[in-house]
């Protein structure tokens, strides 16, 4: 994240406010525009080839949802902008992809900008995508970095005729668009904690090495994760209690239930980062204990030589009028004697359960 918001410092430092410089990773080759057109009645679908191919879209009485994947190519943003009366400081954000999840008002449309995440459960990492909403009157237009996205199952309410969307407005549909993207972060959850549990499981029996970058890694995707959510809830909230003619009163209710969506999500963020705060320090106090056993060995035979060690070194200083240096059996009497000790303090180490 500090990569990104200097690369972009970088890349737009001088510049006039509204240029458009696109600011993250060329995810596709080519952009790819669809259009969605439809009312109660009919649904025209189709793929166009150049964006001026969307504009008769625009003074159309039905709700239309153009969506493009793709935003290295600044002249289609460009010419879309211009068509639909989109600000140029608009603009200059739906191509620099490391904004913060946010809402801005401008009268005549509303543009929204959401973080889409996927995961990757081989890697154990997260992977977001920028999404930018804004939608009119009678239009929604979605913003994408790539191909491939979580809005599949609304597209097939819409063809279908499923549910309200081909009844209600251009703010339904929007507020559709942010629900799928909220519900899509339960699930993105549900993942991160069967793997959380499976590290926590490890953790019991035999933690090592990798078990520690696995705590610490789901702990910056959790921080990740945070980033992304945690702002959502002023989205939604903001859209819900504004007073914007585009929203109608009846879509409230369903904006105030992603709302408490965004609350669950954000509750459940953070019980998964006191989880894993609580694993990281059971793996240090496990991590401690097994070196208080060793070191407990170690003392205890360091114990038991000490006295070892006196005897031998009384017996090593050679002088010549030393009792027992004359003896036959003195050797074997002086190791018997060191045996005897050491035994004595096993036998005492025990029974204090030292050992």
């Amino acid at each position: 994240m500090p990569r990104l918001f200097m690369k972009r410092t970088k890349q737009t430092a001088g510049l006039t406010p509204g240029t458009l410089v696109h600011v993250g990773e060329k995810k596709i080759e080519k952009v790819r525009i669809r259009i969605i057109d439809y009312d109660e009645t009919q649904l025209e679908e189709e793929e166009v080839k150049t964006v001026e191919e969307c504009f008769p879209f625009k003074d159309k009485p039905t709700i239309t949802w153009i969506n493009i994947d793709g935003l290295h190519d600044l002249e289609v943003i460009e010419k879309i902008g211009k068509q639909f009366g989109l600000h140029p400081l608009v603009l200059e954000d739906i191509v620099n992809t490391g904004q913060r999840p946010k809402l801005e008002d401008l009268g005549s449309h509303i543009f929204v900008v959401l973080k889409m995440l996927y995961y990757d459960k081989e890697k154990n990492e997260l992977e977001a995508e920028q999404v930018s909403l804004i939608f009119g009157e009678n239009f929604v237009i979605s913003f994408q970095e790539r191909v491939g996205d979580i809005f599949e199952p609304l597209r097939e309410r819409i063809r279908k005729s499923k549910g309200r969307v081909r009844k209600a407005g251009a703010d339904y549909l929007a507020y559709a668009l942010i629900d799928s993207i909220v519900d899509n972060y339960f699930v993105i959850l549900e993942q991160l904690g069967e793997t959380i549990e499976d590290t926590e499981q490890e953790l019991a029996t035999d933690p090592d090495v990798a078990t520690l970058q696995t705590i610490r890694a789901f702990k910056k995707e959790m921080i990740f994760l945070r980033k992304s959510v945690w702002p959502v809830r002023e989205v939604v909230n903001s859209l819900e209690r504004g007073e914007s003619p585009l929203i109608n009163e009846s879509t409230g209710i369903y904006l105030r239930d992603v709302y408490d969506h965004t609350i669950q999500i954000i509750d459940t963020v953070e019980s998964y980062r006191d989880m894993l705060s609580g694993m990281l320090d059971v793996y240090l106090s496990i991590i401690s204990n097994k070196m208080n056993e060793v070191m407990k060995v170690l003392t205890i035979f360091a114990a038991i030589f000490i006295p070892l060690t006196f005897v031998a070194g009384v017996y090593g200083m050679n002088f010549g009028f030393m009792p027992e240096l004359g003896w036959r059996w003195g050797y074997f009497v002086v190791l018997l004697v060191m045996a005897a000790i050491g035994a004595t303090m096993l036998f005492y180490f025990r029974r204090k359960r030292w050992l």
